[in-house]
């Protein structure tokens, strides 16, 4: 049986990793995509960067490896040896110290802060891991990240290493991550187990909005309804996902960002090969009586 606290204070003792130096230094043509895709407009960064953008500097890329030292790295393999296979990113904090210039090149080290478990989540059971990153130029610390992910066993697998039979339980949903619910999202799950793509409405100024909230951001109205999308689009953006593992998937999977005609832009899995612009339609899969998921094809009709 694997000691995760000891084996947690073990990685924190070691403190902080060694400086991985960014790629790239910070340059214009990395700035200007990111304020497109961000839809920011702001003229001022031209000689400096948006100081959210702190983290992309030192991104290792689509084939990019953990260090021996990482300490996030360390602690998530442990867990996944402990049967916390699944993840998922909680909350993040970061501080700025001042713009960073075109030019300067950053250094990123890690160092883990806090492992605190186990904890009942409607995951599953999971175990909450905290690293502390800082970002330098030269010896300077320009930036500070607290990252929280939750390491959890997912709702229904068994442990990896159960101290006696047990009687069987009554059998599990589909091994998917599940939407999770609420008084705003209700309404548009439903919709997908009735074969419908609905799309939130303004019950005041009529504006169309997704995902859902319950406030319109343009009038303020907390009244909302819906209309049913004709489910058809084109893709916007999309990533092709390698790593890591998602239960119920086979890696790699395609997820697309696209445009409705209606105006809305909205997330989901696309079967086939991907291309910008590219003319979609929903399509309706049941996993099970609880359970409809929206996904992409390409229209027949294109």
């Amino acid at each position: 049986m694997i000691d995760i606290e000891k084996e947690a204070a073990r990685i924190a003792e070691r403190g902080e990793s060694a400086p991985r130096l960014a790629r790239d230094p910070v340059n214009l043509p990395m700035i200007n995509n990111w304020l497109e895709a961000i839809g920011d407009q702001h003229p001022g960064y031209t000689e400096v960067a948006p100081p959210a953008m702190v983290q992309v500097w030192t991104m290792g890329g689509l084939h990019g490896q953990r260090s021996a030292d990482d300490p996030l790295g360390a602690m998530m393999a442990i867990l996944d040896e402990a049967g916390y296979t699944s993840v998922v990113a909680t909350n993040s904090d970061q501080t700025y110290h001042r713009y960073l210039k075109i030019g300067e090149h950053l250094s990123v080290t890690s160092t883990l802060e806090d492992v605190t478990g186990p904890k009942r989540t409607g995951l599953g059971e999971g175990w909450f891991v905290t690293t502390r990153s800082t970002w330098y130029v030269g010896d300077e610390p320009v930036a500070e990240m607290r990252f929280r992910v939750l390491k959890f066993r997912p709702a229904g697998q068994p442990a990896s290493a159960p101290e006696a039979p047990a009687a069987q339980p009554e059998a599990p949903k589909t091994h998917v991550i599940r939407p999770s619910v609420n008084r705003d999202t209700e309404y548009f799950w439903e919709g997908c187990r009735q074969g419908e793509l609905r799309i939130q409405r303004c019950g005041g100024c009529g504006l169309l909005r997704h995902p859902p909230g319950p406030m319109c951001p343009e009038c303020g109205a907390t009244k909302p309804k819906y209309l049913v999308s004709d489910g058809r689009g084109v893709v916007y953006s999309y990533v092709v996902h390698h790593h890591p593992q998602v239960p119920g998937k086979q890696t790699p999977f395609v997820i697309a960002l696209v445009e409705l005609d209606e105006g809305v832009r909205m997330l989901g899995e696309l079967d086939g090969e991907p291309s910008i612009g590219q003319r979609v339609e929903v399509v309706f899969t049941k996993v099970d009586d609880e359970l409809t998921m929206p996904s992409w094809r390409t229209c027949a009709d294109r």
